[in-house]
């Protein structure tokens, strides 16, 4: 197997932006084909593997195509042949890409796919919100958040390991927030090139086209006499993956001291009033946290890592003392509850657990949150816990301009 030319030592401190960061865990995993069609803002992540590869930096294949449908295409047909592959979107170029995620999936192809998050049109819009991430969450990948370039880095490698894992074989997807984290210089902690290479492993084929000593088809069709089957088996094998995600995330620490957990949190051992969120949201809620706490209200945060497949009995162990759950979607739902929303309160249902669960829309298409707004947030969650009672809606939308959306009444009011 290949190895990587440019070498980086453990003591390497380098600034990268989420992008940057992104094309150099897919070159220090030898990808042997990335397949890709630009979109903002995502563009810097093919564009530097872009510049590895031209410099001789990599031994792969550097593939532009013509959409981002063919995009992944590209990656399937490489996948399925035994080539390790990889990619990056965003918001319309997910929408273009979304028939093949769910072929990817289907034929169990460990894909790696750095999504940068980014609002959906119309009206068009190319800063960040969660409306991709969300759009891929019934596709059958695996799904993980990032919220700093150096946590980007870290989990597209974790993601080869993963998704090639024999227990697992499912193409699995690292998402960012559009330019707080893909365009944000930070310092980033790279592994060596050879700790890097090490950790994630040489490919495993598993059925490759390629290998004509074990002929197999890809793609395809079944009908109703087994389809339900191959559905239930690809579902249990995403179910299962919990194991090897952990264990992989164990393996990581190991090897760069960073941990890393399925579902991360701040303060929660004691909390009465949590916010659940994801990204760079989860950085923000902490300050506030903080300084909730100062005030005498016992804060906290809970963000899912892994937001597929669902932590339905983590996110009920976390959350069992909570009085009150605050769930922020930056995703618009569509006439319905955010999908963090459903998560926690369908984890919840079936449960002795009755905190007050509340949905707040927020930050779509770039818009800021803040300390201030965060904070503000907790302090009307504390209001309800003691009065006992939601204030008469559960969704509320947060810092929209014109009169105030809250939807979905409580009983009673």
């Amino acid at each position: 197997m290949y190895r990587n030319k440019r070498k980086m030592d453990l003591n390497t401190v380098e600034v990268w932006d989420g992008n940057v960061a992104n094309s150099h865990a897919l070159r220090q995993a030898s990808v042997d084909v990335v397949s890709a069609y630009p979109i903002t803002p995502s563009t810097g992540t093919v564009e530097s593997y872009a510049s590895h590869n031209a410099n001789g930096y990599v031994d792969g294949e550097m593939i532009m195509t013509e959409s981002e449908h063919a995009a992944m295409s590209g990656c399937i047909g490489a996948s399925a042949a035994g080539a390790r592959s990889a990619t990056a979107t965003s918001s319309q170029g997910l929408a273009l890409m979304v028939e093949t995620l769910y072929q990817a999936s289907g034929m169990r192809l460990p894909i790696v796919l750095c999504m940068i998050n980014r609002a959906l049109a119309a009206p068009l819009n190319v800063n960040g919100d969660h409306s991709d991430m969300y759009l891929a969450n019934q596709s059958g990948w695996i799904s993980i958040d990032a919220c700093t370039p150096e946590e980007s880095y870290d989990l597209v490698l974790c993601a080869f390991r993963i998704g090639e894992h024999l227990d697992v074989r499912l193409p699995v997807i690292v998402n960012q927030d559009g330019f707080l984290t893909s365009h944000k210089a930070q310092n980033v902690r790279p592994l060596s090139d050879d700790a890097a290479y090490d950790f994630v492993g040489d490919y495993q084929e598993v059925n490759s086209m390629l290998n004509f000593d074990k002929p197999v088809t890809h793609g395809v069709q079944t009908e109703s006499d087994w389809h339900f089957e191959h559905k239930a088996k690809q579902n249990d094998a995403m179910m299962k993956s919990v194991s090897v995600i952990e264990d992989v995330f164990a393996d990581f620490e190991k090897v760069s001291g960073r941990k890393y957990n399925m579902i991360e949190t701040h303060k929660i051992e004691d909390a009465e009033v949590v916010i659940v969120c994801m990204g760079t949201t989860y950085q923000t809620a902490q300050v506030a946290c903080d300084n909730m706490r100062k005030e005498g209200i016992k804060a906290g945060v809970l963000m899912p890592r892994v937001f597929r497949p669902t932590q339905m009995n983590k996110l009920v162990e976390k959350l069992k003392n909570a009085k009150a759950v605050v769930c922020m979607d930056r995703s618009a739902p569509g006439g319905q509850t955010g999908l963090l929303y459903n998560d926690i309160a369908g984890s919840l249902y079936n449960t002795p657990y009755r905190p007050l669960v509340s949905n707040k829309i927020y930050g779509l298409g770039g818009r800021d949150i803040n300390v201030q707004n965060i904070s503000d947030i907790y302090k009307k969650a504390q209001a309800e816990v003691e009065a006992g009672q939601l204030d008469g809606t559960i969704q509320e939308w947060i810092g929209v301009r014109g009169p105030e959306l809250k939807y979905y009444n409580v009983e009673g009011k």
